[in-house]
């Protein structure tokens, strides 16, 4: 077992169970001489920027979130879902766990900052993923202060995107097997990009989306998720219109960074 301190979108569990991690308990924390940002560019530029803290030596600087006791196979999880050693890196810190009325003393945890190459400061976060940090915070019952602080948080702005097209022409049909003889094709929504050329912000993505179809995992990641999505509802075009649009926004984006190569087939998934 292993403590972790979720401040960010793993202050929720709904986030936490999207990622395969079960916490064994949880309570409120806090870390005390750091601050709160939302300074790690996303990946894609639509979502903007995600959870950070950073060291200030203030005693009176305070980040709020939960702490988790994992079972030590979430550990690999938890990389793979912050992109460790790539976008964000693991940290030993020490926490207090903050009961009303209970001066607790500090605990060792393990957490995740961001790396210098993926720090713009200049980065808000979306609508979506704030949304997520303060059911999270809810959730756990944090400092109603704090709570209505992150509620004021401005926001990344984003313009509608059209209907995505795809290019016109013959392209190939994939399936689940098929897919996975490219390494470097990821799936969405029923296209298929290549990822091969992706600049190389995106090289950790290259493992972490290559040979897959994505479509569900990113359904499970948005802030109406009950993660109880399926690929029957997929199949089935059980998607309601956030659902669609999120997806549609994912199929710009996808294209913007990647190749469109052909069309995905769930009849086999």
């Amino acid at each position: 077992m292993f403590r972790y301190f979720g401040f960010g979108s793993n202050m929720s569990m709904r986030s936490l169970r999207a990622k395969g991690v079960a916490p064994l308990a949880s309570q409120r924390a806090v870390l005390p001489g750091w601050r709160l940002r939302f300074n790690v560019q996303h990946f894609f530029r639509h979502e903007g920027g995600v959870g950070n803290i950073e060291q200030t030596g203030n005693p009176d600087d305070r980040v709020h979130g939960v702490l988790h006791d994992c079972p030590d196979e979430a550990l690999a999880l938890l990389d793979s879902a912050e992109a460790y050693g790539h976008g964000y890196d693991r940290i030993d810190i020490h926490v207090k766990p903050s009961e009303t009325g209970v001066d607790r003393q500090a605990v060792p945890a393990l957490t995740y900052v961001g790396m210098p190459r993926f720090i713009d400061n200049s980065r808000l976060p979306s609508r979506r993923y704030l949304n997520i940090v303060l059911d999270g915070a809810r959730q756990a019952g944090l400092d109603k202060d704090y709570i209505q602080a992150l509620a004021r948080h401005p926001v990344h702005q984003v313009e509608p995107y059209p209907a995505f097209t795809p290019p016109a022409g013959d392209h190939p049909t994939f399936d689940r097997e098929t897919l996975a003889e490219h390494p470097h094709y990821t799936a969405l929504y029923g296209s298929v990009f290549d990822m091969a050329e992706a600049r190389p912000l995106h090289e950790f993505l290259k493992g972490f989306l290559g040979g897959r179809d994505m479509t569900l995992y990113h359904l499970r990641r948005l802030d109406s998720s009950t993660v109880n999505e399926s690929m029957d509802d997929i199949r089935k075009g059980r998607l309601d219109q956030a659902q669609k649009q999120y997806l549609n926004t994912y199929l710009h984006e996808y294209a913007r960074e990647y190749r469109y190569v052909g069309h995905y087939n769930y009849d086999k998934d």
